[in-house]
């Protein structure tokens, strides 16, 4: 399965973090274009020049880790679609050139399921995507979340129990699934 993965899902560092990881792990293979690792860099200036700094750092080993997943711009393709928003066309595009069964979205109002199903994609919200790729890969998507869990408890340097950490990144039901 190829999945677009939307700017909004990758400012996030625990849902990128995860998201990443099952990548690696073969779960799925993301599809991304410049502009919209772009979007996810910009993103992080209003949180000050250090961390869009790292988000640059952090958005060049993306594009290493998943270097078959670049689509490069298609500006042809994109003239003929239409979505809700103009700015998000090229979101769509990505997973039109990059064969793309979906888009991983927080961003359901701008990408209606007509409009995409025209185009053989289906838009996905973040939860529901990592809740199907843990049910089919329970042992592989446990061991990707603890390791991002444990990575954030090194960080703050205290406990970070794991529903909490998921719920602030709205991934309940796949915090429900994990602790079952």
């Amino acid at each position: 399965m190829k999945a677009v993965l939307d700017a909004c899902v990758l400012y996030p560092t625990v849902l990128r973090e995860i998201l990443q990881a099952a990548g690696e792990a073969g779960l799925y293979q993301p599809v991304w274009s410049d502009r919209i690792l772009g979007e996810w860099v910009r993103a992080t200036a209003k949180l000050g020049p250090a961390a869009q700094v790292q988000a640059e750092g952090e958005a060049a080993a993306f594009a290493l880790a998943f270097p078959r997943g670049r689509v490069p711009a298609q500006p042809g393709l994109e003239a003929r679609l239409m979505l809700p928003d103009p700015a998000d066309v090229h979101v769509l595009a990505t997973a039109i050139a990059g064969s793309a069964d979906e888009i991983v979205t927080f961003n359901a109002a701008d990408f209606p399921g007509h409009a995409l199903a025209a185009e053989g994609v289906r838009r996905r919200d973040p939860d529901g995507f990592l809740w199907e790729l843990q049910s089919g890969a329970p042992e592989a998507m446990a061991g990707i979340v603890e390791a991002v869990r444990a990575k954030a408890e090194a960080i703050s340097g205290r406990p970070v129990p794991l529903r909490p950490l998921l719920k602030r990144v709205r991934l309940f039901r796949l915090a429900k699934a994990l602790e079952a």
